[in-house]
């Protein structure tokens, strides 16, 4: 069984494409999706902006949270919810999908062109560039939710695309210059103007290397082109200062709070912090063996193979290499480090995968295989043995479970069939998470929300709910639309009855197999019951899972939404202390 032929290759990528692009966007509406917690913060902000009927300032109850990044983000929420109209997590997410997606359409247009081989093999490769970026965990876990990192990653990565696929760009004096500049200022507008580091020494290392590194050619010819599109992406951000109403907060919140605050070591001195624990050197290189996630072995393999053929690399391989460099040296400056830095370098290093996907070791590949064939069976078994704790319910559909037995097929065939391993590998990768998405999908069904009845019951009401991250009651405003949504710490362990103290309407979770009635709270009225997952375990609880297999006891959650007993209230004020800041 082989992919030999030119069409059936190329159908086979085809379908392939349509299925990443299906993964990105099924479950997308999921309250449960592979993201970071920093979107409850974004949608808390967008929301409030948006209230407020103008753009600026940007509004926030949060605590020393508001200009926590500059705008575009937010307004792009504004944009795509129709001023918080249509408040979806659907509506707020789509751009980002979009972003991902254009970057995957660069990275295919960039290894369609690179290559010096034949027609066939190049469509291959720039197909192979895209499934690999679309199949990395950090792709999947930051480019779908409504975070800065898709529209970061494009911008950022648009200058050096366009370097790479017109090369006579280079040549420009001040058009391209001031076109990327432009780029880099909606980078910076997005993100952070911090990125003018990496940009800038990024594009001076592309420079120089296109002049064979004479650095005075470079001075005379090329410098000023780096000064441009640098200067012109800064006044592009600095126009946030100049239409804010209240610039000093801006100053003080992002600049130095957000930016100047990632040097500050914050208790070991700089040196210390920068050798150990868990923002060390080290932890931050190991982003890139995380961040592809089951591609981790063939990325691994390809430090080997580029070092390996490093008097043999082409032109475009050795700017690649520089662009990583860079990003991985100017993100390793600050105190704070962390793998996400790193995301805007998952482009390159997908791109140079697919140009190296031949040098690279079929063990790589099978290594890969067998993890994602690992993952497929346990998300079968955590269905099988949620199912049984809810017989009387249909969790899974015989969709569902085709899906666990072809991704499984399919694995299994790429690593007995050699011919297979290449063409296959990510297209199993891109259904591992899908696998994943579907074993969700019942938390958000009917099965994961309230009925309409109970969410007619609490429409414009306070309803107090568990928080355990800074704005995660936010996640609660598409759950519970209509009602007012009031936040309570998680880590104050209050029981049912102590919630009945203080809300007249509140809901409290309890584990799956918990079968204490009424929530143990007796006087109350119960309005509904939902599925629920929890997002935060403690290190205690994460240990049970791993070595007791106490995984439903600690992941999966009945919520229960209640009223209390008219009487013993205490006043909102007095529990202002207790929201999610």
């Amino acid at each position: 069984m082989k992919l030999t032929g030119p069409g059936l290759r190329t159908a086979w990528y085809v379908l392939a494409s349509l299925l990443a692009v299906f993964t990105y966007f099924y479950g997308l509406d999921s309250q449960h999706i592979p993201k970071n917690g920093d979107e409850y913060p974004y949608e808390h902000i967008t929301r409030l902006t948006a209230d407020s009927g103008k753009l600026l300032p940007l509004q926030s109850q949060l605590d020393n949270m508001r200009n926590t990044k500059p705008p575009l983000l937010f307004w792009q929420g504004i944009a795509s919810t129709g001023w918080g109209k249509n408040w979806t997590l659907w509506d707020l997410r789509y751009p980002s999908v979009i972003y991902t997606l254009l970057t995957a359409t660069m990275l295919f247009m960039l290894g369609w062109k690179l290559p010096n081989r034949t027609k066939a093999d190049k469509l291959e490769t720039g197909f192979i560039a895209a499934l690999a970026f679309l199949a990395f965990f950090s792709t999947y876990r930051f480019g779908r939710p409504f975070l800065t990192n898709p529209p970061e990653v494009f911008w950022i990565f648009l200058p050096f695309f366009v370097l790479l696929y017109w090369r006579q760009t280079f040549a420009s004096r001040w058009l391209i210059p001031l076109l990327l500049g432009i780029s880099i200022g909606i980078g910076f507008l997005y993100k952070s103007f911090a990125l003018g580091l990496p940009v800038t020494l990024g594009l001076t290392g592309w420079y120089v290397h296109q002049r064979q590194y004479r650095v005075a050619e470079f001075l005379k010819q090329d410098a000023l082109k780096v000064v441009i599109a640098v200067s012109v992406a800064v006044a592009m951000f600095a126009m946030w200062f100049v239409f804010d109403p209240d610039p000093q907060a801006v100053w003080k919140e992002f600049v130095v709070g957000e930016n100047v605050g990632k040097f500050d070591p914050h208790g070991p001195n700089y040196l210390s912090k920068l050798l150990w624990g868990g923002s060390s050197i080290w932890s931050y290189a190991l982003a890139f063996l995380t961040n592809p996630g089951l591609l981790t072995f063939p990325v691994v393999a390809l430090f080997f193979v580029a070092y390996k053929r490093r008097s043999q690399l082409s032109k475009e391989e050795q700017l690649l290499w520089i662009w990583i460099a860079v990003l991985f040296l100017s993100f390793a400056l600050p105190s704070q480090r962390s793998g996400r830095y790193l995301l805007a370098a998952m482009p390159a290093v997908a791109l140079l995968c697919a140009l190296n996907w031949q040098h690279i070791s079929r063990k790589a590949f099978v290594a890969s295989l067998v993890l994602a064939g690992a993952l497929i069976a346990g998300i079968a078994y955590l269905a099988v043995r949620l199912q049984a704790e809810m017989p009387d319910v249909q969790l899974y559909p015989s969709a569902f479970w085709l899906l666990i037995a072809g991704a499984g097929i399919l694995m299994l065939l790429a690593i007995v069939v050699p011919a297979l391993t290449r063409h296959s590998v990510n297209v199993v990768a891109l259904l591992v998470l899908l696998c994943f998405a579907a074993f969700l999908h019942p938390f958000d069904g009917a099965l994961g929300n309230y009925s309409k009845e109970a969410l007619n019951y609490v429409g414009g009401k306070e309803v107090g709910v568990p928080c355990n991250f800074r704005a995660m009651d936010e996640g609660h405003r598409f759950i519970l639309p209509g009602a007012e949504i009031r936040g309570y710490s998680e880590d104050q362990n209050l029981n049912a009855s102590e919630l009945a103290a203080r809300y007249s309407l509140f809901a409290v979770q309890v584990a799956l197999n918990d079968s204490t009635q009424n929530g143990g709270c007796a006087e109350c009225k119960i309005i509904g019951q939902r599925l629920d997952i929890r997002g935060r375990q403690s290190s205690a609880e994460l240990k049970e899972m791993f070595l007791e297999g106490k995984v439903l006891q600690h992941l999966f959650v009945r919520e229960i939404l209640m009223e209390s007993p008219p009487s013993g209230k205490i006043t909102p004020e007095q529990t202002s202390a207790e929201l999610c800041r």
